[in-house]
């Protein structure tokens, strides 16, 4: 029996790329090996496993939401506290006996990392967690404070398991620098797993670009989070010479705000469409509407600095959308393999030329569409097994 952490998921009702990690790889786990779902409880200040109204909270349809927290109902809270105040043995009881190990895919908040040593030495084999990136040192300056002061800890609090999936090379990489940097001894064994994308429809059939139909004008779509490090800035000024140069088109972005490093983004969103650009700002977007956004644009810009992964790039293929990243880190190497024109996105010039040339160059923009169509993404299941089978490894060693 696995014990699966899904301490924040299960009480939160966003659905970050992270939340939705957990859960796709939670579903995909199940069919491969037993799982207990479970949760570190602040109230009861014990883990256990996940009631009837917290295992139903997985279940419900993403939704607009302004909240990432977790949120605990009053009845959960008291129930918490008054269970507590029984003995240790009965405490004992909340959890099943004898896992096989234990895996978390989430980014473990101070009080469930604090906790960690609690269920641990109930557990004989492997404690594993997935690591997603370590952007908020690489780029502090483009980070929220809060995660900022957060991270160093969480980092360290890694070393406690006995193996770290990271979901690229540059991740991995990235957290094997850290634990040098810090002269840290002794830490886990490190392996990469591409995550799996069969949760995405993909597109059937290849669509030809609206460029050559005077009829329409192309759309540039921009999929991410409005933040620091998603780049939106450079964005948006390349656009602004693009239409001071003549070209014509729509800029479409999607994304919620961070309201620490996302204002400046949101100040020139609104500037640019004072002064009648044809610029479309839309927040969260559910997953039916977002799909018609991919597959309504002529190709997208994910002008993101640095990703752990960097999913949009891979929904805009699935999309059969060819989409301009990062030539470096995560995104580089999903370009890789075709269907995406790479650059420096933190230069205007590179990033407007970029644009400019799918815009101009059908036959150009066609081969990349064609490239994006016989890409093969990972799936689900084969993350999930080969997680599965490297943990005996771990506890072999």
């Amino acid at each position: 029996m696995l014990l699966y952490d899904l301490s924040h998921t299960s009480h939160s009702p966003a659905r970050t790329g992270v939340q939705r990690v957990t859960l796709e790889l939670r579903k995909a786990l199940a069919q491969i090996t037993p799982l207990e779902d479970i949760t570190y409880d602040p109230y009861l200040r014990h883990w256990r496993k996940l009631e009837t109204w917290e295992q139903d909270s997985l279940d419900q349809t993403p939704a607009r939401s302004g909240k990432r927290g977790a949120y605990w109902p009053l009845r959960a809270q008291l129930k918490g506290w008054i269970s507590r105040q029984f003995s240790s043995s009965e405490l004992e009881q909340k959890l099943p006996a004898g896992p096989s190990g234990f895996l978390t895919a989430e980014i473990f908040t101070p009080r469930t990392g604090k906790n960690l040593p609690q269920i641990f030495e109930r557990i004989k084999g492997p404690k594993v967690a997935i690591f997603h990136d370590a952007i908020s040192m690489r780029m502090p300056h483009l980070a929220p404070s809060g995660t900022v002061g957060r991270f160093p800890r969480y980092l360290s609090e890694l070393r406690q398991f006995d193996g770290i999936v990271a979901v690229s090379e540059d991740s991995r990489q990235s957290l094997i620098d850290y634990w040098q940097w810090a002269g840290w001894p002794n830490t886990p064994p490190v392996i990469v797993s591409g995550l799996g994308l069969d949760h995405i429809e993909r597109r059937a059939s290849q669509a030809e670009s609206t460029i050559s139909d005077p009829q329409n004008l192309p759309v540039i779509l921009s999929v991410g989070s409005i933040e620091g490090r998603k780049n939106h800035l450079t964005l948006l000024n390349a656009a602004e010479d693009l239409w001071n140069a003549g070209e014509s088109f729509e800029l479409r972005i999607i994304g919620t705000a961070q309201r620490e490093t996302g204002k400046i983004a949101l100040a020139r969103i609104k500037d640019l469409q004072a002064a009648g650009r044809p610029l479309r700002y839309e927040g969260w977007l559910n997953d039916a509407d977002l799909k018609l956004a991919y597959r309504s644009c002529a190709f997208t810009v994910y002008p993101s600095l640095m990703e752990g992964f960097g999913l949009p790039v891979w929904e805009s293929l699935l999309n059969a959308a060819p989409c301009i990243c990062s030539h470096h880190g995560a995104t580089a190497e999903t370009a890789k393999d075709g269907g995406c024109l790479t650059v420096d996105t933190a230069v205007k010039e590179q990033l407007a030329q970029t644009m400019q040339s799918l815009l101009t160059d059908s036959d150009q923009l066609h081969f990349l569409r064609q490239q994006a169509q016989r890409r093969t993404p990972p799936t689900w299941s084969e993350c999930a097994r080969r997680i599965h089978d490297w943990m005996p490894e771990i506890a072999a060693k």
